[in-house]
């Protein structure tokens, strides 16, 4: 499914989360712990206008020192940490320089662009700890639920003038190993031996989705109370 679901620009910043990668991104979940990186999750790049020189260091933890980074120009933001981003542009003599900055050196022409870039960093980081436990929640993209289930057992989709709604269902099955008791014939004592193995339902969930968004999940096993997680949808920007 490719669907734009969310834009942030710049200047004039959209941001996109389209239902399959172009080219060759990465995968959500080789990302490294507390980082994501844009092209995972993003269709259009976010541009960065560079108001000060700034140190560019090649770890997120600024330890390594690489250059510096020229002032007065605009950069590619490619991932960014709680406290740094990533960004690709010139260094101090012309030549390209690719490393983490503090964001003290970026300017930001929206008033709210840092608390939607933050939102932005805590939806995925919570939505990649979610498909790393095989898990789906609330407010989750059908594109982020494949990744973390896979394709679906049985799909169902409604299309009306309004837009597209339906249900993914996946059921769980696990392997049951059959054994038949069998008497030796020389010692004439009893054993175990495996006779089949049959492969038996021992849970459904139901993924109820309206234009791309799930929003609502059925489960037939009794997990407890407060199981169902719920994550902020992707953002709709319009600047």
């Amino acid at each position: 499914m490719k669907a734009g679901i969310a834009a942030l620009l710049t200047f004039a910043l959209v941001l996109c989360f389209p239902g399959e990668a172009k080219g060759q991104r990465k995968s959500l979940l080789n990302s490294e712990p507390g980082v994501i990186y844009l092209a995972d999750i993003l269709e259009a790049p976010i541009k960065l206008k560079v108001i000060k020189e700034a140190a560019v260091f090649s770890d997120k933890e600024g330890k390594n020192r690489l250059g510096f980074l020229k002032a007065d120009q605009t950069v590619e933001l490619e991932g960014m940490t709680e406290k740094a981003y990533r960004v690709r542009g010139e260094g101090r003599t012309n030549n390209g320089i690719v490393g983490w900055v503090g964001p003290h050196a970026f300017s930001h022409p929206q008033a709210d662009f840092v608390a939607k870039l933050r939102q932005l960093y805590d939806r995925q980081i919570a939505v990649d700890k979610i498909i790393e436990d095989k898990g789906v929640a609330i407010g989750m993209t059908l594109d982020e639920v494949e990744k973390s289930r896979g394709k679906p057992t049985k799909t169902s989709v409604r299309r009306t003038a309004k837009g597209e709604a339906g249900s993914w269902e996946y059921i769980d099955y696990d392997e049951i190993k059959h054994y038949v008791t069998r008497i030796d014939p020389d010692s004439g004592q009893a054993f175990r031996q495996l006779s089949h193995i049959t492969r038996e339902e021992t849970g459904k969930t139901v993924v109820e989705f309206e234009d791309g968004l799930v929003t609502a999940l059925q489960e037939d096993e009794d997990n407890g109370p407060g199981n169902v997680r719920i994550i902020i949808p992707p953002l709709v920007f319009g600047w």
